[in-house]
């Protein structure tokens, strides 16, 4: 299935999702939805399931739904799959509610981490839940992985359990945890699962669904790429790998011989491939005056023969030289293991934390990454974490497989209203932002630091064909009930790396960068935006089809290598505004970040303007910012404040520093350690923002204009010796003066939230506009007036 339109062409050596031969359940057909219930199970005549799917979203049969990506690849190898989508976790009842599975359990927390689906980034609760019906929060417990886990055990004790998800994915090895702030153990230990599955699974489920099935024991599945399990100490199935110990900084490398001052002229000559003139003369001179006779040789050999202890000098190679030590040898990549420092080292020592999670990122590509192992726990509790190396990317034809699958494109029947629609108390806000989007790619590889989407989809790009997406938005069309002619996004984790890779395969399998756009784009990246144009193009000139927008992040330094892709965008894909994420304008939180400079949003906005006046249209450029990033500095918030005011931005929508787990700006967060460079106990450390207190002060910065913020902003740039700032002139960030406020923060991003009434706004002349100063919501393709606009952060 390595079809000749793959823009990478990375090696797949992996078994392709079509070939394996259907279980024998194939003969049931398919299901319009994958059942939820006994009753469903009977009117598809199934007296089991042999796969149980147990999920902490409501289940959504759409591709962008990982337990219906998931259950519908099943279900095409032939297997009876059912969902229990969001079950009542305090008991094991209703994880009994399809009877026993014949093969395996399948758990997931759902789409998101289910500690960042509950808590904000200051650690209050959420009262909503975008992935519940009726937008409900509290439906699915903390850290739901660890205990959907034990509860499918303890109904069920003797079926293995699959655990997959991002949440699985992001706690496969000891991992710091922002909301207890410690060090917590793989969760593959917590969950007692028998197999963790991270990454995009598809492969690996179909290959251990298929294994199961012919009977072969879970315990002996340890050769399966994209997959984490446990081993104890001594286990004889690691028998035959070399072990890479990595679990210590500072150790000493190879000792390099030192210079030797009395080396012959010859040596010095041979060490560098060479010879000598004068040394081969005078070698030629003495074998002739040898093969004559030399009288000086005749006393020697006099010499000799009377006194035998008389020996002559032997000159032997100098064993120090490289040349005479050889190469040194290498275990073969496939066969070896790095062995990560402990859980209780890394627990207790947070530079060898830095230091594991910096080896964990440079083991993240299939074409060179070795296997992983971290050993927790000490004595007769000891075991080792043993993580395969990341799944193969899949080929385009396997994408369009996956995608092509028959999914129903709705949430199941059983969240109905009483009307037998979803747009009402039951809607589930989540489907609703992806009701008529296209997900045309997966893989990312920005390598932004405090972003998850790489260490789970990887950095190779994964791009559907053209016709695939075609196919999916006249099924749009045709068959999800509302369309009215608008599709909301063609995109995916970025808007514009489809079928974007590296020109050579050989240096794409060998390369161990994090990013390749950072510090500056590779050369050797393909940035042909071209397939995109052809399928933008293309899309809009469907039938029935009025719009086609780009709601997905856009990676503007990427976007500017092709001036006529952000002109067919600006032209025709722009739904009034673009959010774009520079992040920050200083160079001190951006090297962090792996983001590029502020120069690059300048000459994005300069391209922007310029397409949009030659459209005739008035749109508008909206960037987004991150306050309190690890390595943002006072100073830096200052300074971008400083910056929003000059080009007359005013944030509303604030985003904080979210430490997820394993991202490498975590790792800085709990280490003060950068792990982009190379982690001793003397390395750079890293400036942290912690603490109540300063988190306020940066998002105060980010919100300047609003007045609550004020008697903080005066307090903190008084101390910083910056009080000229504090003023009632343009030129000031802040007034001297303050307005009667009741102290609150009101936002019109959550449903929950009280809501003001704004009154229309004349626009200043040479303002930016945006949606909070004048600027109309944008049409997200959903035909109702006042929706919700579906934008995706860019990363």
């Amino acid at each position: 299935m390595n079809a000749p339109i793959d823009v990478s062409f990375f090696a797949r050596a992996a078994k392709p999702l079509t070939s394996y031969r259907k279980y024998w359940a194939s003969r049931f057909g398919t299901s319009k939805f994958l059942p939820m219930s006994r009753a469903e199970m009977d009117q598809l005549g199934w007296d089991s399931c042999d796969i149980i799917i147990v999920t902490g979203d409501a289940y959504v049969d759409h591709p962008s739904f990982g337990m219906a990506v998931i259950g519908r690849m099943l279900e095409a190898q032939g297997f009876r799959v059912g969902i229990i989508a969001q079950p009542d976790w305090q008991s094991a009842d209703p994880f009994k509610a399809l009877g026993k599975p014949n093969l395996f359990f399948g758990v997931t927390a759902g789409n998101m981490d289910s500690m960042i689906n509950r808590y904000t980034a200051d650690r209050k609760i959420r009262s909503d839940d975008a992935y519940t019906p009726g937008d409900i929060g509290g439906k699915r417990p903390d850290r739901a992985a660890i205990v959907y886990s034990q509860r499918c055990r303890e109904a069920y004790k003797d079926v293995p359990i699959i655990l997959g998800g991002i949440e699985g994915s992001l706690r496969r090895i000891a991992h710091y945890d922002y909301w207890s702030d410690k060090v917590r153990r793989s969760i593959a230990v917590d969950a007692k699962c028998d197999l963790l599955l991270y990454g995009n699974a598809e492969r690996a489920i179909v290959e251990i669904a298929h294994r199961i099935a012919a009977k072969e024991p879970v315990a002996t599945m340890t050769d399966i790429r994209g997959t984490a399990f446990i081993r104890r100490t001594g286990d004889e199935t690691a028998q035959g790998w070399f072990e890479i110990d990595s679990t210590s900084v500072d150790a000493p490398g190879r000792v390099e011989a030192h210079v030797n001052p009395y080396l012959m002229i010859s040596e010095q000559a041979k060490e560098q491939g060479a010879s000598c003139a004068r040394e081969d003369e005078a070698a030629e001179v003495a074998v002739q005056a040898e093969s004559a006779g030399s009288p000086v040789l005749d006393k020697v050999v006099k010499a000799q023969q009377a006194n035998p202890a008389i020996k002559p000098l032997t000159f032997v190679p100098n064993p120090s030289l490289s040349h005479m030590q050889g190469k040194i040898k290498v275990p073969p990549r496939d066969r070896s293991v790095i062995r990560l420092p402990s859980y209780e080292q890394v627990k207790s020592d947070a530079v060898l934390y830095a230091h594991a999670n910096r080896v964990l990122h440079l083991e993240t590509n299939p074409g060179n990454a070795r296997a992983l192992v971290q050993a927790h726990g000490e004595g007769a509790t000891a075991r080792d974490v043993w993580i395969t190396p990341p799944p193969i990317p899949l080929t385009t034809a396997e994408m369009d497989y996956v995608f092509d699958l028959p999914y129903a494109r709705a949430p199941h029947p059983a969240y109905q209203d009483e009307n037998g629609s979803h747009d009402g108390a039951t809607k589930i806000p989540a489907w609703e932002m992806i009701r008529f989007s296209v997900n045309i790619m997966r893989g990312c590889f920005g390598g932004c630091t405090f972003c998850s989407i790489t260490e789970h989809e990887g950095r190779i790009i994964q791009s559907r064909s053209e016709d695939s997406v075609i196919r999916e938005i006249e099924a749009i069309r045709d068959t999800v009930k509302g369309f009215t002619g608008s599709i909301s996004d063609l995109g995916g984790p970025t808007a514009n790396m489809y079928r974007i890779g590296c020109k050579s395969p050989e240096i794409e399998s060998a390369c161990r960068k994090p990013s390749c756009v950072y510090p500056g784009i590779c050369q050797n990246l393909n940035t042909d935006h071209n397939p995109l144009i052809k399928m933008y193009r293309r899309a809009r000139a469907l039938k029935g089809v009025k719009k086609i927008l780009i709601s997905s992040g856009l990676r503007y330094d990427l976007a500017v290598q092709s001036p006529e892709y952000v002109k067919e965008l600006v032209t025709h894909h722009v739904g009034g505004y673009l959010k774009i994420a520079p992040e920050h304008t200083e160079q001190g939180p951006l090297t962090k970040m792996m983001k590029p400079g502020i120069g690059s949003y300048d000459k994005f906005k300069q391209m922007f303007e310029k397409y949009t006046l030659e459209a005739g249209k008035k749109q508008f450029l909206i960037p987004y910012f991150i306050a309190a990033h690890p390595g943002t500095s006072d100073e830096d918030m200052m300074n971008l404040a400083i910056w929003l005011k000059k080009n007359g931005f005013r944030a509303d929508q604030v985003q904080t520093f979210y430490p997820s787990p394993m991202a490498t700006a975590t790792t800085m967060y709990h280490t003060n350690k950068n792990p982009l460079r190379k982690i001793t106990r003397d390395s750079e450390t890293v400036d942290i923002v912690r603490g109540d207190k300063r988190r306020r002060l940066h998002k105060a910065f980010l919100r300047y204009h609003d007045a609550n913020n004020w008697p903080l902003l005066r307090e903190a740039l008084k101390a910083m010796g910056r009080a000229d700032l504090i003023g009632n002139g343009k030129h000031h960030l802040i007034p001297t003066f303050q307005p009667m406020t009741d102290g609150g923060y009101v936002s019109a991003r959550k449903k929950n939230s009280t809501t003001a009434a704004l009154k229309p706004v004349t626009p200043v002349k040479g303002r930016i506009l945006t949606q909070h100063t004048g600027l109309p919501p944008r049409d997200n393709g959903s035909g109702k007036p006042g929706a919700k606009p579906f934008v995706r952060k860019a990363r």
